[in-house]
């Protein structure tokens, strides 16, 4: 293994990053830990980056607004150095939308220590953070720009996104240019030949797509609170809007929702296969991202008849956390085992979803 360009954060750097990460993303936070230094301190940093990014998309402000934050934070994104500057103006804003901790990422105060950070990595390391960031960054300004076709539009009190390349292109901006930018540093950190990185970054807009549909559907009543709904007014069209009123949809409507979700997470078990087997802190973490993934559209299709209504509740339990953890460590060091998983949890969630499965007499 031949690592990156080291920056070594100091201990007190270290704990304000991993700190961050537990008020912003649990999950992430669960993971990071896993990869060896200094990718975790640089994943950490660039995820982090991402999450100022949206939170500006969530701050509850208008478009013009939006537009002129976004043009600072590419100021800021270009020339860490412009911190102070940027970061005072942003504390005088207002950020209505977001919690407490949101928003202290956002001033002088709670949001300043990053950008150092930042500002101290490689200058390569530095680049390939500022050009997949610059992507999302571009398409966030999309969504909230009535004039793009892309942007969502109004339907019945809710922001939508209008069609399925629609949504896909808002899973690629928020999480598919996370996956390529992930992707590009493991490869550094690994060395890995042409012949793994070609694969992996072929299949890396997938992955983080699958992960993204993945909260979208687990988060769907919590974003309709908010008045969003991230599935695309095409598909609800085909349920009459039934799911906005959480008056739940046809199993065939579910059934294709969370179809399109199982082909995303296919590509993103061929992703953690192709990894090979020596990058054993980049797998282990991949697998915690992907098998939850899949625990998740298992519930889903488990409690089909709830999804989409006031009962719609599909986060996975501590114990089934713990079983992925456990499954994480056995496929660690064996793809076929990783294969079998995913082909027979994806056949019992599709029999489930058909109502192919078999109850019990009582």
């Amino acid at each position: 293994m031949q690592p990156i360009d080291s920056f070594i954060p100091t201990a007190h750097q270290q704990s304000y990053l991993q700190q961050k990460l537990q008020d912003v993303s649990r999950s992430f936070a669960l993971v990071v830990p896993f990869l060896e230094t200094p990718l975790q301190h640089y994943l950490a940093t660039a995820y982090l980056i991402c999450r100022v990014v949206d939170n500006i998309e969530d701050s509850g402000q208008d478009a013009e607004w939006k537009f002129q934050r976004f043009a600072e934070f590419s100021r800021l994104l270009g020339a860490p150095e412009n911190a102070v500057e940027i970061l005072a103006t942003w504390t005088r804003e207002d950020w209505p939308a977001l919690t407490e901790r949101e928003r202290d990422m956002m001033n002088l105060n709670g949001g300043l220590e990053l950008w150092q950070i930042f500002a101290a990595m490689p200058p390569a390391t530095q680049a390939t953070t500022r050009f997949w960031v610059g992507i999302m960054t571009e398409g966030m300004k999309q969504q909230s720009d009535s004039a793009h076709p892309y942007a969502m539009i109004h339907r019945n009190g809710h922001q939508i996104l209008e069609s399925k390349d629609a949504y896909d292109r808002y899973c690629y901006y928020v999480a598919g240019t996370v996956g390529h930018l992930v992707t590009e540093l493991v490869i550094v950190q690994y060395d890995f030949p042409e012949e793994v990185a070609r694969p992996l970054r072929a299949r890396a807009e997938a992955c983080g797509r699958a992960l993204q549909k993945t909260n979208i559907i687990k988060d769907f009543v919590q974003d309709l609170e908010r008045q969003v709904s991230y599935l695309p007014d095409s598909w609800l069209q085909l349920a009459d809007y039934s799911p906005l009123a959480l008056c739940g949809a046809a199993p065939s409507w579910t059934e294709m929702v969370l179809d399109d979700l199982l082909s995303d997470l296919g590509m993103a078990t061929e992703y953690v296969v192709t990894l090979p087997l020596a990058a054993t802190g980049y797998r282990r973490a991949a697998l915690l991202c992907l098998l939850p993934a899949y625990q998740t559209v298992l519930l889903a299709a488990r409690r089909r008849d709830a999804l989409f209504t006031s009962e719609h509740q599909i986060k996975i339990s501590h114990a089934a956390m713990a079983q992925c953890l456990a499954d994480s460590e056995a496929m660690l060091q064996d793809n076929e085992l990783l294969i079998t998983y995913s082909r027979r949890i994806t056949e019992d969630i599709q029999d489930r979803l058909s109502q192919r499965v078999m109850v019990p007499a009582a």
